[in-house]
């Protein structure tokens, strides 16, 4: 990273600082230090990755930097930037989870694997495994799944090939934060999701965080459990029902490499995952 940009960086979080001890919103010195490093930090990475810079930050640009942060960072250091970000922009934020541990310890499943540790769980379990391999979802995002015309995806860049080669039946999920994104789902695993359909949505609730669900499937903390019983009674291990989502990004990457450039390639996974940032993805590609 070049002086320029990093000087540029430090005073634009400087100006920031200025303004809320101006306002009286910060009075303790070691804070005021804290999110003045944390800004620098922030504002930097907004400019390297060509984003809006501190002055310009909205919510949802700040929710969203988050989520990508989240498989970088630990849980101390994404709470501190949200803190930071909640004072520049005048409201709260949503409280992201850090990723990192979990990324760290999670590997890609095979396909055979996949399918070997579904048939060691329950009908409920399977499914929701089988849609989180197809779709590279979270686990809570599995209790949020609608059909994309009953609710619309958040307008995000879109690369022309985004679902290219994987062609189905689309959805959205909501992801960390709230956003929420489009998954497409292969035709004869819509059609066995929608055998489950509610005929009133339900509320669920996991690990204290409140979701309508609109089909009768597995998710969230209760299904996470079930797969790593699962792989362990099957393959004699468990990396994890993140694994499944490494599985995506890796399977992807590969099926996408056939017409793509690398870095296209990434670029269209990360949209795909539910990321801004390209570079994000590389994390699920070890």
């Amino acid at each position: 990273m070049s002086e320029h940009w990093f000087c540029s960086a430090e005073k634009q979080a400087s100006r920031m600082i200025g303004k809320l001890q101006r306002a009286g919103e910060i009075d303790s010195v070691r804070s005021l230090s804290n999110f003045e490093e944390r800004l620098t930090v922030i504002a930097q990475n907004l400019k390297d990755n060509k984003l809006p810079s501190l002055n310009n930050l909205t919510p949802e640009r700040a929710t969203q930097y988050l989520i990508d942060r989240a498989v970088e960072v630990k849980q101390s250091t994404l709470n501190m930037e949200r803190q930071a970000m909640q004072h520049i922009i005048g409201e709260k934020l949503t409280i992201i989870k850090s990723e990192l541990e979990t990324i760290k310890s999670s590997r890609a499943y095979t396909p055979d694997q996949v399918q070997i540790i579904a048939q060691h769980q329950t009908q409920k379990h399977s499914l929701a495994t089988e849609i989180a391999h197809a779709a590279g979802l979270r686990a809570h995002e599995l209790l949020t799944i609608r059909p994309s015309q009953e609710r619309a995806p958040d307008k995000r860049p879109a690369h022309e090939s985004k679902f290219k080669g994987r062609q189905g039946i689309s959805y959205t999920v909501e992801g960390k934060g709230g956003l929420t994104r489009e998954i497409r789902l292969p035709a004869a695993l819509s059609r066995r999701l929608e055998s489950h359909k509610l005929p009133e949505p339900k509320q669920i609730t996991d690990r204290g965080v409140h979701y309508q669900q609109y089909y009768a499937i597995a998710g969230g903390q209760r299904w996470s459990n079930s797969f790593s019983a699962a792989s362990n009674r099957s393959c004699g291990w468990s990396n994890g029902a993140h694994g499944l989502r490494h599985s995506y990004a890796q399977e992807r990457m590969s099926e996408l490499q056939r017409e793509h450039p690398r870095d296209e390639a990434l670029q269209i996974v990360s949209q795909e995952i539910g990321h801004f940032r390209p570079e994000i993805t590389e994390v699920y590609l070890r």
